[in-house]
C-alpha cells in the first residue's frame, strides 16, 4: 500500500467540486487516511512549494493557493502515488485527456483544481507538511476484499 497526499486546490472547493473529486477516489478503491479543510498560509505555501520560491510565477501561484481554503487528503492504496497523478490529468486542464479530473472539469493551467504529489520522498516530505502523525486513521474498510485480491494487498 501507498500513500499519496492530495490537495483539492481553492478552485475546486470554490466551484464545489470537493465531493465528486473525492468520490473518484473513493470509487477507484483507494481509502481516506486523513483529511482537513484548511487555509494555506503564505509560510505553508512556501514550505509546500520550496522548490519554486525563486521562479518569476511563484508569486501567482502563492497568491492563488492562499486565496481561499483548500482541502488536504492522504490517499492510500496500490500505486496510489502513480495512478492518483494518472486519475488527476496533465496539468493544464485545457491538455488533460477526457476522463480525468482536470480533463473534464479543469480549464486553466494555474487553477487546475487538485495537487498529487510525484513520487514517494515528494509523497513523504509533502504529508509530513500537512498532517502530524496523530492525524492519519489507518484502517481497513470492510469492502477491501472487493477492490483488491489478497496478494495484491
Amino acid at each position: 500500500m501507498e500513500r499519496t497526499l492530495v490537495l483539492l486546490k481553492p478552485d475546486c472547493v470554490q466551484r464545489r467540486l470537493v465531493g465528486r473529486v473525492l468520490a473518484r477516489f473513493e470509487e477507484k478503491g483507494f481509502n481516506l487516511m486523513a483529511m482537513k479543510l484548511l487555509r494555506v498560509t503564505p509560510e505553508l505555501a512556501r514550505r509546500h512549494y520550496a522548490e519554486h520560491v525563486q521562479k518569476g510565477w511563484y508569486p501567482h501561484l502563492e497568491a492563488f493557493i492562499t486565496a481561499s481554503p483548500l482541502v488536504a487528503a492522504i490517499v492510500e492504496g496500490p500505486e496510489a502515488i502513480r495512478v492518483v497523478r494518472e486519475m488527476v490529468g496533465a496539468t493544464n486542464g485545457l491538455k488533460a485527456a477526457p476522463g480525468t479530473i482536470r480533463g473534464d472539469l479543469g480549464s486553466s493551467h494555474q487553477m487546475n483544481l487538485v495537487h498529487a504529489s510525484d513520487g514517494p520522498e515528494a509523497a513523504a516530505r509533502e504529508i509530513a507538511i500537512f498532517f502530524k502523525p496523530d492525524e492519519i486513521h489507518a484502517y481497513e474498510p470492510t469492502l477491501e476484499c472487493w477492490f483488491h485480491a489478497a496478494d495484491e494487498r
